[in-house]
């Protein structure tokens, strides 16, 4: 099943498509030159938006859920990128530490997609433990799932220099709690056990507005291979540290920053005749994507009243905190006349499948990651997901699917490029 795409402008985008699949030996030739000196994210998954002008990622998750929408066709591939993940990182691995979400055990959605990880890495022949990170549980606790099955999540054990469960101790950690409430002191200092994702790409400490700046730099050299546009894959974005909404003088630089990216965007639209109105989307420079997004058309809307309260939404409450001003893709999917965007999921450097996330309730130009979405697995209607060369642009599910999973490495190759940079325990060479 493949949303239709409900605009007229889709000339760019058919002719990307056109380019990918011609260019396509080269394309894969280059990734696998960037994974030979890049180390690809542990697991990601990366939200895409289709303007039919532009094709582009608006968000980069390091600590993904909804792998349980997934189809089971997929999960072959799932299984067969989780072994060769562990492989590089742990040959020798028996045991797998997941370490979920503590607010989010309550929601049966996440429990979904806890059953469908300890499936996957069952499967790659790993013993898999759920360990709770919350210092009052004491004892084992059974969660149910809506198919009837259970879950066991055990209180973590820690040692002085490992951490584990009770008679369990695990080579690999695999963290799906996005730390952004910080690092808990159980997780620091371990030592001989492979911690995954890396601290450093927690929330508390990762800045959207980094990941998009690398981001620009392989959208630039992915480009140059294809010889085409960066921007047409690449949303243009600034940052502002530490606005503080309750002084005027606060929004100054938000103020300029809007005003700024507002005039390029216009510039872009004009070069390629598009005849839409530009948005930019104003959100926390840190924190999960979806909490706190304002859409904004014209700078002059930081001054109508009101605006600074409900921009406080966005640093959760806080009377400060840094701003990420990014372009405004609008996502012209549809599904049962419903707005849909696609998500693509990876293990290691391998594409494992996708799904629309859908919101009868939202616009064009609004976050699909809100209360009241829906999620349909990318279905392949073939048997196989390669992407057929030859075909004509934008009526093949397999090469749009191709297409979106190329955008989807992208972005996992600039949150490598990102992670490498952050690192506190990377080598520096003067």
């Amino acid at each position: 099943m493949v949303p239709h795409l409900v605009t007229a402008l889709t000339g760019p985008i058919n002719e990307l498509e056109q380019r990918i699949l011609e260019s396509m030996p080269a394309i894969e030739r280059w990734f696998r030159l960037e994974w030979m000196e890049h180390t690809p994210p542990f697991y990601s998954s990366v939200d895409i938006r289709n303007a039919g002008f532009k094709l582009a990622p608006v968000d980069t998750d390091l600590f993904p859920g909804g792998f349980n929408n997934l189809t089971p066709d997929m999960l072959p591939l799932a299984v067969q990128a989780a072994m060769a993940a562990i492989e590089k990182i742990c040959p020798e691995a028996k045991n797998l530490l997941l370490v979920p979400e503590p607010h989010l055990l309550s929601k049966k959605f996440y429990l979904m997609n806890l059953q469908r990880l300890v499936q996957i890495f069952s499967l790659a022949g790993l013993n898999v433990r759920l360990g709770m990170l919350d210092d009052r549980q004491t004892d084992a606790s059974t969660l149910d799932l809506p198919d009837g099955s259970h879950l066991e999540v055990e209180p973590l054990l820690r040692t002085k220099r490992r951490l584990g469960l009770k008679n369990f101790d695990p080579c690999t950690i695999l963290l799906n709690t996005d730390l952004s409430a910080g690092v808990p002191k159980v997780l620091e200092d371990l030592h001989e056990q492979y911690l995954l994702p890396p601290l450093h790409a927690g929330w508390s400490q990762r800045r959207k507005s980094r990941h998009f700046q690398a981001y620009e730099e392989v959208a630039k050299k992915f480009a140059k291979l294809l010889g085409m546009d960066p921007w047409l894959i690449n949303p243009m974005h600034t940052q502002c540290g530490e606005v503080d909404w309750q002084q005027p003088q606060g929004l100054d630089c938000v103020r300029s920053n809007v005003d700024a990216l507002l005039t390029k965007i216009r510039r872009k639209h004009k070069e390629y005749g598009i005849n839409e109105k530009p948005f930019v989307v104003v959100k926390a420079d840190d924190g999960p994507s979806g909490l706190g997004l304002m859409t904004v058309r014209d700078a002059k809307e930081l001054d109508e009243p009101g605006f600074r309260e409900r921009h406080m939404a966005i640093t959760g409450g806080q009377p400060t905190g840094e701003v990420i001003i990014q372009e405004g893709v609008p996502t012209y999917e549809r599904m049962n006349e419903a707005v849909a965007e696609p998500v693509v999921c990876m293990i290691d450097r391998y594409v494992v499948g996708g799904f629309y996330r859908i919101h009868a309730d939202r616009g064009i130009d609004q976050s699909l990651n809100a209360p009241g979405a829906s999620f349909v697995p990318l279905a392949f209607a073939e048997s196989h997901h390669l992407p057929r060369p030859g075909e004509k642009p934008g009526v093949s599910a397999p090469n749009r699917f191709y297409m979106y999973g190329v955008i989807g490495r992208l972005a996992m190759l600039a949150a490598a490029y990102e992670l490498e940079a952050t690192d506190p325990n990377a080598e520096v060479y003067e």
